[in-house]
């Protein structure tokens, strides 16, 4: 397409005003210097040890070797499944029990509603740190320390989670659940095959973060872990450059490893992202 008679022609065939070139080009070097750390990243993970210090992004002499020594030196795998598992299962309870919760709160009119949403959102304002010697406490009394269970219990529900689903269920409207209501549908069915499907916007990008947060834990996980075969990435990673502080080019390979299920579970749900946060705030 032709630009319009007074606006600059772009690049590609694109067209603007003046004000769209300027914002383009903020985005552009706001991209660039967002997305080196990560090219940089990849760059060194192709590394040899001499090289690891030169920082051009294309080595003089590629190699894959550093991923060959990080599944033969250390426990990567082990801990690759350990991430996965905890940020899985806790992601499907999220999105379970908080849609749940934020149904009732949105749906039901009982006693003290507003009393129990308040106090739901209170939690979003203490500080994960100060929370760490009381989870620490009841892990210790029921067993869990150094236990998958011990590492997913904190997260399994979200104050966030029951808010940003409760805000999404008030655009259900009243009508079509008293229509199901007088079908004959129980309330679970109700909220299972009628609700949700009409708010996955908001469980996509809940299972985004929730996914993403868990992914990259870091403070809890080494905490409630005392053997290596327990530890998730994070923890594993920093671990092993702790035991090998002149292999940083292993290093960042795992850290490039561990990129991959990030990047998949972005690049699957991120229609959702941008959607999901800007309706949550739109609904009163």
């Amino acid at each position: 397409m032709n630009a319009p008679a007074g606006q600059p022609r772009l690049p590609f065939g694109l067209s603007g005003s003046p004000g769209r070139i300027v914002v383009w080009t903020l985005l552009f070097l706001g991209g660039v210097v967002m997305i080196s750390p990560f090219l940089f990243m990849i760059s060194s993970s192709l590394k040899t040890p001499d090289q690891i210090y030169d920082l051009r992004l294309i080595p003089e002499r590629p190699t894959l070797e550093n991923y060959v020594a990080l599944f033969r030196d250390s426990l990567f795998l082990k801990w690759f499944v350990n991430s996965f598992i905890t940020s899985t299962l806790v992601t499907l309870s999220v999105l379970f029990f908080d849609a749940l919760i934020g149904y009732v709160l949105c749906k039901y009119d009982f006693r003290g509603r507003t009393f129990v949403f308040i106090a739901i959102l209170s939690t979003l304002m203490i500080p994960t740190e100060m929370l760490v010697i009381p989870w620490y406490l009841i892990s210790a009394h029921f067993g869990w320390i150094d236990t998958y269970w011990g590492i997913m219990f904190p997260g399994l529900m979200t104050g966030f989670g029951v808010f940003l689903m409760r805000q999404f269920f008030q655009s259900v409207p009243d009508e079509l659940l008293d229509a199901a209501r007088v079908d004959g549908l129980g309330e679970f069915r109700i909220w299972w095959t009628i609700a949700m499907p009409l708010v996955t916007p908001a469980l996509s990008a809940l299972a985004i973060f929730t996914f993403l947060g868990n992914w990259t834990a870091f403070l809890w996980p080494l905490i409630v872990t005392n053997s290596r075969d327990l530890y998730t990435v994070p923890v594993g990673l920093a671990s092993f450059a702790g035991e090998n502080l002149t292999r940083w080019e292993v290093v960042m390979t795992g850290a490039a490893v561990a990129t991959i299920p990030t990047l998949i579970v972005f690049i699957i749900f991120q229609k959702y992202i941008v959607r999901g946060v800007v309706l949550s705030g739109l609904k009163g």
